[in-house]
Parts: structure tokens; C-alpha cells; sequence
């Protein structure tokens, strides 16, 4: 078959197929009358090899040992190869991800994307005063998806600080962007995300932090009630005494137990709930004394009444918080 034919069949251009000899990848078998080319099947099975591997990702010259070296083993090779196109596609999704932004960004003009570029850059350098800079100069340049990215990344305190106050103002868009990262696999991506949805306002966060209270994460629904609770939203309350009895942040659980029980309804259902802790086999002791502690700041009848009946408690520990609490709440 002469190079024109063997061209059409396997699609594979005469130059190339001449530039395959020239490299002794294929050689045709024979020669015609006229001296030209001629290939064997055997000829054109291999050109079908060699455009096969390169579709893999193969240079020529790997291909040649493929090929004509017997000892040669595809293993090592196909490993490379698997690790340069990761490599590769982390590349390219890394730089689709970046175009993505700038176009979200609805640049007006070159120096729109010149900036945009910039604080991108600025946002990902190893400089935590570089990154800090970039987020309060940001304004509403950069997308919000790359500052909530940077946000669940960061680990230095302050800019992480700067992130969650540049999200506080920004759109909605962050608030459901948050919510996905309580489901991250990674334990410091998932507080990283619930601390920054605390320091949104509005209703929608305030939404996505009831939805953390029933986080598997004992961290995140910490952070999630603490919030809560302060915004004066009751489904806190089970969340904060569970805080209490496990001694987690059982201050600030308390804390915020205090400012829900400004409401009187809420204050006696919060009393109670209390009192059915104390009252539960499994609490331990130290447990036990600081739900009687956590009753301090509960007003009301029910509150108090628990508190006189905790002044005679068993556990003496318990029964002196009790009754120091009792003078405190009526000096006389």
C-alpha cells in the first residue's frame, strides 16, 4: 500500500508518516518498481500502535521503547503518565477556576482584570500580612467564592478575622457556600466554616446554623448553639445544656442559656430541662455541679425552687453551690 492510500485509511498525514521514518518508529517494508514507499499490514499495524499510544500521552521516543524494546514494562511508564495528567488537570482546573472568578467579577475592562488578578494572587501568597492587605483593599472585586474559599483554608488569626468580616458583607452567595463547608471531610475546614457563619447576619444564616445543630461535629454545633442562643433562638437550648454537662465551653453555654431565660416562659422551660439533668442517673458529679451553676443566671420560680431543693442534695459540692446561689439571688 503506497503512503497516499495508507494516509486515507489510518488518517495519520503523509508528513507525519515520513517524519515517523525519519525517527525509525515505521519503516515502509518495501519498495515499489518506481521507488516509492510501500507498507505491509504489518507495517500498518504498527502505525495503528503508535497512534494508539500517543493517544495515552506517550512522547515518540517512549513510544519507540514500547515498541522495540522486549524487557520494556508499561507499569513504571503508565504510572508517570498517570501522575502527569493529575498534574495536569489540577493545573487546568486550578486556571478554569481562576478564569471563572474573574468572569463572575463582570470586569469592565483590562484593569478591571489586571486587579481582580492581583488580589487573587495576593490571596493566595505565603505572606499572612500580603493576604490580610488583600482581603480589607478587596472590596467587592473579588468573588465571594474566593474569599470563602481562602476563609476555610486560612489558619492565621487575623487575616481569618479580616475573611469572616469581608463575608459578613457580602452577598448571600456565602452563606450557602458556608453551609457546604460543615460538611467537609476535614475537622478545621468545618469550624473554620460554622465560625464564619456566625458572624453573618440575617435570616438565612441564622437558618443554616439551626441545621448545625445537628451536625455529627460536637465543634460545629458547639459554635452553632453559642450563636443561637444569643440571637435568641430557643432550639438552642438542648445543644447549650449538652455543652454544660460534657464541660465544653460550659461558661459561654451558660452565658447564653441566660440571655434565651429573659424570656419568663423560657426561662422556666429552660430551669427545667436544667433540673431533669440534675436529676438524670448518668450526670456526674462534675457535671452536676455545673448545671447547678448554670441555674445562677435563670430566673424565676422554677430556677429558684430547684435551687432550694438542690441546697439539701446528697452531694455536698452540689448543695453549697445551691445554697450560695439562694444568697445571691436574696441577699436578706
Amino acid at each position: 500500500m503506497l503512503i497516499g492510500e495508507v494516509s486515507r485509511r489510518s488518517g495519520v498525514s503523509a508528513r507525519m508518516l515520513r517524519h515517523y521514518e525519519s525517527l525509525g518508529l515505521v519503516r515502509p517494508s518495501g519498495r515499489t518498481g518506481s521507488g516509492y514507499r510501500e507498507y505491509s499490514a504489518e507495517d500498518i499495524r504498527r502505525i495503528f500502535h503508535i497512534e494508539s499510544l500517543r493517544s495515552l500521552g506517550l512522547s515518540l521516543r517512549e513510544i519507540g521503547r514500547a515498541l522495540d524494546d522486549p524487557g520494556f514494562t508499561p507499569s513504571a511508564l503508565v504510572g508517570d503518565l498517570i501522575r502527569q495528567t493529575r498534574d495536569r488537570i489540577a493545573a487546568e482546573t486550578e486556571l478554569l477556576t481562576q478564569l471563572r472568578r474573574i468572569h463572575a467579577a463582570d470586569p469592565v475592562g483590562w484593569e478591571d482584570v489586571l486587579q481582580i488578578v492581583a488580589i487573587l494572587q495576593a490571596l493566595g501568597s505565603k505572606s499572612a500580612d500580603a493576604r490580610q492587605r488583600a482581603v480589607l483593599s478587596s472590596g467587592d472585586e473579588v468573588p465571594v467564592e474566593a474569599l470563602v474559599e481562602a476563609a476555610l483554608s486560612e489558619t492565621e488569626p487575623n487575616v481569618a478575622g479580616a475573611l469572616r468580616w469581608a463575608l459578613a458583607r457580602s452577598d448571600d452567595g456565602a452563606r450557602a457556600l458556608l453551609a457546604e463547608g460543615l460538611s467537609s471531610p476535614v475537622a478545621a475546614v468545618r469550624e473554620r466554616a460554622v465560625q464564619a457563619l456566625v458572624e453573618m447576619p440575617g435570616d438565612e444564616a441564622t437558618a443554616q446554623l439551626r441545621d448545625a445543630l445537628a451536625n455529627p461535629d460536637a465543634v460545629v454545633r458547639g459554635h452553632a448553639a453559642l450563636a443561637l442562643g444569643t440571637r435568641g433562638v430557643a432550639d438552642a437550648v438542648p445543644a447549650l445544656i449538652d455543652m454544660i454537662v460534657q464541660g465544653r465551653n460550659d461558661t459561654d453555654a451558660a452565658d447564653a442559656l441566660s440571655v434565651l431565660a429573659s424570656d419568663t416562659a423560657m426561662a422556666d422551660q429552660i430551669a427545667t430541662r436544667l433540673v431533669d439533668r440534675l436529676a438524670d442517673d448518668t450526670t456526674k458529679a462534675p457535671a452536676r455541679g455545673r448545671l447547678t451553676q448554670a441555674l445562677a443566671d435563670i430566673p424565676g420560680t422554677t430556677a429558684a425552687r430547684a435551687l432550694v431543693e438542690l441546697s439539701h442534695d446528697e452531694d455536698r459540692a452540689v448543695a453549697l453551690t445551691a445554697a450560695y446561689l439562694l444568697r445571691l439571688r436574696d441577699p436578706r
